[in-house]
């Protein structure tokens, strides 16, 4: 029962307090974790451009989750900004290094991240569909064997480091996953967490393919599922003058209106499906704390106010009762 709270650093440093369900102020991840939310998603970047998602504000962010006695989970970018399907740039500081050398690279800074951090569950990248570390570790023909050479410096990094963390792999999407782990399953790389991104607005709205691709995946590889990232918006409304992901209602799925109550039950829904499923393990919320920080006339604002789990004045939504134990 998770939740990706990568903003929270730089969100509290411009000075926002949130509140809970009945409107007192209080500190996010105690109503995160009364809403019973037991583990913490936090994005990692390589060399960022200011100190917002580096390893030592990510590893401070960790040490507050873990004297909460949450869980630490770490989405490992390997890049210096965003890595996803579209985006999967390599760290500016290993841009020219041979292929040797960028394996060793991977392993080095993995092992680095594990020994400072210590996570409970490991991304081995993030949504890498396309590969990762582009255009050396692609999933392309050519480059196929040296992503999974790349992947495998990572696990090792990991396995050497712990006998406790649990490696995740994560792609986004349902369609093409089934073909993504089995090139993972035909190269023998040891992991343990399939990841999935799930959003209707880019992975479709039939939630029943949503439960088929879980039980088929975990049952075909035999692992664990987790829904990596999802979200959904409680309005189509804004707060700033940032445009919007979702914002429109042909984008929702039929039945879960853009409503407080919707939003809470579409989650509700998603944690039925991995319940119901004997290789489900679970869910993330993705951009729960991403409120509209910089003011209502911000043009880089938050592209995400109307899907956090916080409202327009900062108070938590009723979705938060899906988290409950």
């Amino acid at each position: 029962r998770g939740t990706d709270i990568s903003f929270l650093p730089e969100i509290e440093e411009a000075g926002v307090v949130f509140k809970d369900e009945a409107g007192s102020e209080k500190n996010m991840l105690d109503i995160l974790k009364a809403s019973g939310v037991n583990t913490i998603r936090i994005r990692l970047w390589h060399t960022p451009v200011d100190e917002h998602s580096s390893l030592e504000e990510v590893k401070a962010l960790a040490a507050r989750v873990k004297a909460k006695g949450m869980s630490v989970w770490l989405s490992v970018h390997y890049s210096d900004t965003w890595a996803d399907p579209g985006h999967q740039a390599k760290p500016e500081a290993w841009s020219d290094a041979s292929f040797t050398d960028l394996q060793d690279s991977v392993y080095r800074y993995t092992k680095k991240i594990m020994t400072a951090i210590d996570p409970d569950i490991i991304q081995i990248g993030n949504e890498i569909n396309p590969g990762f570390l582009l255009p050396d570790g692609g999933t392309g023909a050519s480059t196929l064997p040296n992503f999974i050479a790349l992947l495998k410096k990572g696990v090792q990094a990991v396995r050497e480091t712990s006998d406790d963390t649990e490696i995740m792999m994560h792609v986004a999407g349902l369609d093409g996953a089934n073909w993504f782990y089995q090139q993972l399953s035909a190269n023998n790389v040891d992991y343990d967490l399939i990841g999935l991104s799930y959003y209707p607005i880019w992975h479709g709205k039939d939630l029943n393919v949503v439960q088929s691709t879980v039980q088929s995946l975990g049952f075909a590889y035999n692992k664990h599922v987790v829904l990596a990232e999802t979200a959904y918006p409680f309005s189509l409304s804004w707060e700033d003058w940032t445009n919007n992901i979702v914002g429109e209602n042909g984008q929702l799925v039929s039945g879960y209106p853009a409503t407080p109550e919707g939003q809470k039950n579409f989650l509700l829904k998603l944690r039925e499906i991995m319940n119901k499923s004997s290789k489900g393990a679970g869910f993330c919320y993705w951009g729960t704390e991403w409120v509209s920080f910089k003011g209502d006339e911000a043009t880089n604002g938050s592209s995400w106010e109307n899907q956090a789990l916080f409202d327009f004045n900062n108070k938590a939504v009723p979705a938060l009762e899906a988290f409950a134990e």
